[in-house]
């Protein structure tokens, strides 16, 4: 009767016994991840791409916008943006918005990965070489603060800019990269956001408000007439962003994949649709279309679509397009003029505005019914509009406080703003003893 009893308790806790044996077995037996060589072709295109958006297509698209005396000036902060950020990425930026930061993960990467330690040539990140996935965020992390450019263009110290920069990627960008992407506590609370919704777009909009009016109104503004000195060159570095958007959505599949295929068709209905429809709105309040307008609104609608990029369907991103377009189309034009603050070349009208909208309107039109692809972590469609509107607020405030105090401190370091007879002159020749155009 013992030997009975011993038996069937042996028997009972067997399987119980094997389990972490039979784990292992599962682990050992799970194939590695293997490199992809399409996936990984695909993602070096989309990371050229992307670094294109900025060196030279935003370059060129704020470089046209300004007056000629302060056009190289535009030129020299986003070449100088792009080395800074580069840098500070290797150094400590991929590791702080990536890695694993133990138990303040939720807020912060750690430092496993400073200085790139550890990333080798065969190092893999799914099916890509890690290699190439931290250059892809890179390109990211570089345009994300040159987007601010615009909101103080035409009035900033060079050494002020570089500082505030460095500052603002490592305690602004750096944290909500890893808020969103890298594990942080928006990724755990289900917020959708593809390609930067809020992580590039409501970030650079709101620092760049913040700038504006801390830094104040240029010289004579708004009385004073500022119109773009070269459209042509504006023109062509807005179709430069469109071409390279492709990279920074589809690439966002990091795969060459169905997912990546939908994101470029969606990125390409919804900016065709808001460029119309700013076209048409300016076309009713002013009796004419302008380039300006049509590109305007062509860059509304890849912000918008961004962070919707791999969740809605294509009528999903038509409507949103056409929010974009009128929605930003407003911002721009009445909401700066009503509140008096001077944004330079709209980075908050496009970027911010853009950024909110779209991001709102990804847990509207990511719903099934709507030719989305669902929500996340079984919410309904009012859960993720409230998860979609306090990853905005969060960031929005966030940025807002730390970017104020940053300008403020730099202020009272050295001074943000050149003298009025540099700003007469043109930054062009006071701060870099060179002209853009030598006729």
């Amino acid at each position: 009767m013992v030997h009975t009893s011993k038996s069937w308790l042996s028997t009972a806790l067997l399987p119980a016994l094997l389990l972490p044996a039979l784990a292992l077995a599962e682990e050992a037996a799970a194939p590695p991840p293997t490199l992809n060589s399409g996936d990984t072709a695909w993602m070096l295109t989309a990371t050229a791409l992307v670094l294109f958006m900025t060196l030279p297509g935003l370059a060129l698209f704020y470089g046209g916008m300004v007056r000629a005396k302060n056009t190289l000036s535009i030129f020299m902060q986003c070449f100088a943006i792009t080395a800074v950020v580069t840098v500070l990425w290797s150094l400590y930026g991929y590791s702080l918005a990536f890695s694993d930061g133990g138990e303040n993960n939720a807020w912060i990467g750690g430092m496993s990965k400073a200085f790139l330690a550890g990333i080798k040539g065969d190092s893999l990140n799914g099916t890509i070489p890690e290699t190439v996935f931290l250059t892809f965020q890179l390109t990211f992390a570089i345009i994300t603060p040159a987007l601010i450019i615009g909101a103080f263009a035409e009035r900033m110290k060079f050494s002020a800019m570089l500082l505030f920069m460095a500052g603002w990627v490592t305690l602004v960008y750096f944290p909500i990269c890893h808020w969103v992407w890298g594990g942080g506590w928006m990724m755990n609370m289900g917020v959708l956001d593809y390609a930067g919704g809020t992580v590039v777009h409501v970030n650079a909009g709101i620092a760049g408000l913040v700038t504006a009016v801390v830094l104040g109104k240029r010289k004579g503004f708004p009385h004073v007439a500022m119109p773009p000195h070269s459209l042509p060159l504006t023109v062509m570095g807005a179709g430069m962003l469109w071409v390279g958007w492709f990279g920074f959505n589809a690439g966002s599949a990091v795969a060459a994949n169905g997912a990546a295929g939908m994101a470029m068709v969606v990125t390409q209905l919804a900016t065709a649709m808001a460029a119309l429809a700013w076209m048409f709105m300016e076309w009713l309040a002013h009796g004419k279309p302008s380039a300006l307008g049509l590109t305007t609104g062509a860059v509304a609608g890849l912000v918008a679509i961004t962070p919707a990029s791999g969740f809605v369907g294509p009528m999903g991103a038509l409507a949103l397009g056409g929010v974009a377009g009128v929605v930003c189309f407003i911002g721009a034009t009445t909401l700066k003029r009503k509140m008096g603050y001077d944004d330079s070349l709209d980075a908050f009208g496009v970027h911010g505005i853009g950024g909110i909208i779209g991001a709102m309107l990804t847990g509207v039109f990511a719903s099934p019914g709507l030719g989305g692809i669902g929500f996340s972590k079984e919410l309904d469609m009012a859960g993720q509009i409230w998860v979609q509107g306090v990853s905005v607020a969060s960031t929005g405030i966030y940025c807002a406080i730390v970017s104020y105090i940053l300008l403020k401190v730099i202020d009272g370091l050295m001074g943000l703003r050149v003298d009025e007879e540099s700003e007469s002159t043109g930054l062009d020749i006071a701060l870099h003893g060179e002209r853009g155009y030598n006729y």
